[in-house]
């Protein structure tokens, strides 16, 4: 009875997830049209890639650069808003849903579409700038300003860090504190010497989640810049979709996608590899 409850998942995940990501790595190795019978080529899509395509060596670049600027940004900010709306506060429930709505909305299309014209060249953002004296600023049309843009966007998408941040800053003993005040420990010394070693399992999960988010971001760089200006937000997922559906190189697009998700696991190896030297848990070990 218990598998006939889990079958439609079963199939679901068989049909939509385990197929497409083993006939991906076939066509990696094959020349693929999407109409067109597989021609098997070997490692040939893999040495193009790194040989004589440089737009997707910059991808990488460019997809790393997003990914370093966003995440430390936004786990930060997450951070300090879940600790501030830690306090039992009048109120403080609608602040919390208030500032959670970021992260259901941040990777809606029509947020991104929005967010596009704030940032025109006779967008609000400009608007309030011309407004206070100041002049208005081609945010789209130059490649640092575009990169900004798209990395307010990420950190804009706080919410779930910061509902997690919260769940945590609430499981922490409140006789910890009260034994360091008593103790003389200012506030900076609690924060630092309590809560952020007592919440390492949370930043450990948040790193890796938002890690793996970023590194695959494509709403926003696809509907905002549409990877310019001079392609300096041409990430990664974009190259793979302008091969698989404008190019039809389904074979290509395959094997870079394989390069994406190797870079994405060697990383998140790295970290759990690592985090047995800062993650600490509720038993006062470390991983």
């Amino acid at each position: 009875m218990g598998l006939l409850y889990l079958l439609p998942w079963l199939i679901g995940t068989a049909v939509f997830t385990v197929y497409p990501f083993i006939s991906s790595l076939f066509y990696s190795f094959t020349n693929y049209d999407l109409i067109s019978k597989p021609k098997f080529i070997g490692f040939a899509n893999y040495v193009e890639m790194f040989t004589t395509d440089p737009d997707f060596i910059n991808s990488l670049k460019v997809t790393v650069e997003y990914t370093v600027l966003t995440v430390p940004i936004q786990l930060a900010f997450a951070l300090f808003l879940a600790f501030i709306l830690n306090f039992k506060l009048k109120g403080i429930n609608f602040f919390r849903t208030a500032y959670y709505v970021p992260s259901i909305l941040g990777g809606n299309v029509a947020v991104a579409i929005l967010w596009k014209f704030l940032f025109t060249k006779e967008g609000l953002i400009n608007q309030m700038i011309e407004a206070l004296g100041g002049k208005g600023v081609g945010w789209l049309s130059s490649p640092s300003n575009a990169m900004f843009v798209l990395v307010i966007l990420g950190v804009w998408q706080f919410g779930s860090s910061m509902v997690i941040f919260l769940s945590a800053l609430q499981q922490i003993p409140l006789d910890l504190y009260e034994a360091a005040q008593v103790d003389g420990a200012k506030k900076w010394t609690i924060f630092f010497k309590i809560t952020i070693p007592l919440i390492t399992p949370t930043i450990f999960f948040n790193l890796v989640m938002q890690l793996v988010n970023k590194l695959q971001e494509f709403n926003g760089p696809y509907l905002i810049t549409n990877g310019g200006p001079t392609k300096s937000t041409y990430f990664t997922s974009l190259i793979i979709y302008d091969n698989a559906f404008k190019n039809f190189r389904m074979g290509y697009a395959s094997a870079m996608s394989w390069v994406l998700f190797t870079i994405i696991a060697a990383l998140a190896l790295i970290i759990f590899k690592t985090s047995d030297r800062w993650v600490y848990y509720s038993d006062g070990g470390n991983n």
